[in-house]
């Protein structure tokens, strides 16, 4: 039986991407394998948001052919599909799959023998206009599901929609059909993904919006509980957090991305929204629910961004009622506007803006931890780790440390939040019985 082994870098999105693709490999009798066994085929699902993942890709291709040099490497994903001719010449690759092809790898490529050119598939991403759904599963408590692709905003950082296309999404009644098969493998909790998924609905002559899902999967019987992966905050509207706020199974859980909490920046970036809208979804979702958590996306270093520009950024998020920062460094992309604009800002410096927002980031999620010691909480317990611990998730994110024991994983446990540990997790105490 031959191997396959799979390395995916980037968003959740990806990652269910890779699961669909393993399990047409796996009907096709292959056997997967993990990545560092060195298998007959490696797939190696890429991201583009930064350069630095461009450079990661690069590092698992050697990795993978350190460990078998007659490994089949085929290279997949969102850099494929921008930098596929660069892809190609880095020795090792065999083949390169852009957006309107990384599904069809079993139809295209036969018998895995490594030949001495690599192929290249790669539509014009004006081509690409079909959904494929995808979900991963079997290898952890929760799943991510993909409901939506691509992107029609035209954000002057961003390469996605040159990666992904426009905007599209799944059949309701494929969500559905989906979320009823994750129930029935056992599986807690799904997170729903995408490039944008608040725009839910592009694509379908069903009339359907985002809405319209998240309704209707609060009704399917199996799955404990559903997560928003990430919603823009113009379309994260009151009918929306009002649901979460009452809803069986959603999550008190938002992630917006913000960016820049100053309002000049917004508007070279082409955001959608000025922070005093932000400002207003945080406070809509806290007035309905306290205990919610919410992450907030920031970009650090976008071109003409001063230090008072950062530090105006710096003080709208110390004051707003947030629980974590997912913070990233600005880097140029090819064939973006923010790339030719002027007032570059010196890398050093994105790098110390970057260190006091992570410096910030951690301050929040502790202050948020700590508002919920002595509280008992549901937690969703996933599988050992390798220092005798087993972790999960509150309701509300927080993340708990355990004491190994078997019978919790994979299971809902009220616990008692006891303290935050020096590695920022939560300690808590088992109420079994309660």
């Amino acid at each position: 039986m031959r191997t396959v082994s799979f390395y995916t870098l980037g968003c959740k999105l990806n990652f269910s991407e890779t699961s669909a693709i393993g399990r047409q490999f796996m009907e096709a009798g292959f056997e997967k394998v993990d990545f560092s066994e060195g298998a007959d085929v490696c797939i190696v699902n890429t991201c583009s948001v930064t350069a630095e993942a461009n450079k990661k890709c690069r590092k698992v291709i050697k990795q993978a052919l350190r460990k078998n040099p007659e490994t089949y490497i085929a290279v997949i994903g969102c850099y494929a599909q921008l930098k596929p001719k660069e892809i190609a010449e880095i020795p090792g690759v065999d083949i390169v799959l852009g957006a309107g092809d990384k599904f069809r790898i079993l139809e295209l490529v036969h018998d895995f023998t490594k030949e001495k050119n690599p192929c290249v598939y790669n539509s014009e991403i004006t081509e690409v206009n079909s959904f494929v759904d995808a979900y991963s599963i079997g290898d952890r408590t929760r799943t991510f599901l993909k409901i939506q692709d691509g992107c029609d905003y035209k954000c002057t950082f961003c390469t996605i929609p040159l990666a992904r296309g426009k905007s599209r999404s799944d059949t309701l009644k494929n969500i559905l059909r989906n979320a009823n098969s994750i129930a029935d493998s056992g599986v807690r909790e799904i997170v729903l993904t995408g490039v944008n998924i608040g725009d839910y609905g592009k694509g379908l002559d069903s009339g359907k919006e985002f809405l319209d899902v998240i309704k209707a999967l609060d009704e399917v019987e199996g799955i404990d509980r559903f997560r928003i992966s990430s919603i823009e905050p113009n379309l994260c509207n009151d009918s929306i957090i009002e649901f979460v706020a009452q809803s069986k199974r959603f999550m008190p859980h938002f992630h917006m991305p913000l960016q820049s909490g100053n309002n000049e920046l917004l508007g070279k970036m082409r955001r959608r929204y000025r922070r005093e809208l932000y400002a207003d979804r945080v406070a809509k979702i806290k007035s309905l629910m306290p205990h919610a958590c919410i992450g907030v996306d920031v970009i650090v270093g976008f071109p003409g961004e001063t230090e008072d520009h950062f530090l105006d950024t710096y003080q709208f998020l110390t004051e707003l009622d947030i629980s974590y920062l997912h913070v990233f460094t600005y880097s140029e992309r090819e064939n973006t506007l923010a790339v030719s604009m002027p007032g570059v800002v010196p890398v050093k410096e994105r790098h110390q803006r970057n260190n006091r927002l992570r410096i910030l980031s951690e301050k929040k999620r502790r202050y948020f931890y700590e508002q919920f010691v002595g509280q008992n909480r549901p937690v969703l317990f996933e599988e050992r780790n390798q220092d005798g611990q087993i972790h999960g998730f509150t309701d509300n994110y927080i993340k708990v440390t355990h004491q190994y024991e078997g019978q919790i994983a994979n299971q809902i446990v009220s616990s008692q939040l006891q303290k935050v540990n020096s590695d920022g997790m939560m300690e808590v105490a088992l109420r079994v019985n309660a």
